[in-house]
């Protein structure tokens, strides 16, 4: 979220009553071993990520968000291409990034505060877990898309060397003030699910 959604948008929506349910046990290819069913990935994709919500410790209703330094090392942070980036322009984003293929999501949570926020030792909580599944609009053909996301909460104080390397600018705004149009990558949907409100 995507991390977060990449383009991706719409309410979440369970599969029907029509077709035996599937349960979250994959390989690369659907089969059975040892008397166990596998299944291949959902068609439309599965992501998994990790977000931190961090406020400030005389403000809780101020989060952190960002506006992203298009020449920090983004793909490798992130998976922000050059092409996302751009996307977001002068839009608002949480410190946020997918799971790297085996990392926990405590050490995803830790690697953000470090490569992004320079914090070598975060004090973060959590995390919760939320799901979605939607439509994809960026691959229409290939079905629901499932996220699978990871939330852990912090307090901020602003560093004394200035705004990270990462971002432009970094800020602890009021989600209330903002609106879904004011944040990319569908952040405001998990401020939504902190309990955060932002203006349709």
């Amino acid at each position: 979220m995507p991390a977060g959604r990449d383009a991706e948008e719409g309410p979440g929506r369970g599969e029907g009553a029509a077709r035996p349910p599937r349960f979250a046990r994959y390989r690369p290819t659907e089969r059975e071993i040892q008397g166990r069913h596998f299944w291949t990935v959902p068609e439309g994709g599965l992501c998994l990520s990790a977000f931190l919500i961090l406020t400030a410790p005389a403000a809780p209703g101020r989060v952190l968000l960002g506006r992203p330094n298009a020449q920090a090392p983004w793909e490798s942070m992130a998976t922000l291409e050059p092409a996302h980036l751009a996307a977001i322009g002068q839009r608002w984003i949480l410190p946020a990034s997918h799971l790297r293929e085996f990392e926990s999501p405590k050490a995803a949570g830790e690697r953000i505060a470090r490569e992004q926020l320079a914090l070598p030792h975060p004090a973060l909580e959590g995390p919760q877990v939320f799901s979605e599944d939607y439509p994809s609009s960026i691959d229409p053909e290939s079905g629901t898309h499932w996220d699978v996301h990871f939330l852990f909460r912090g307090s901020w104080d602003a560093p004394a060397g200035g705004v990270p390397a990462a971002w432009s600018e970094l800020r602890l705004l009021d989600p209330r003030t903002l609106t879904r149009r004011d944040l990319a990558r569908g952040h405001a949907d998990i401020l939504g699910l902190a309990g955060f409100g932002v203006r349709d």
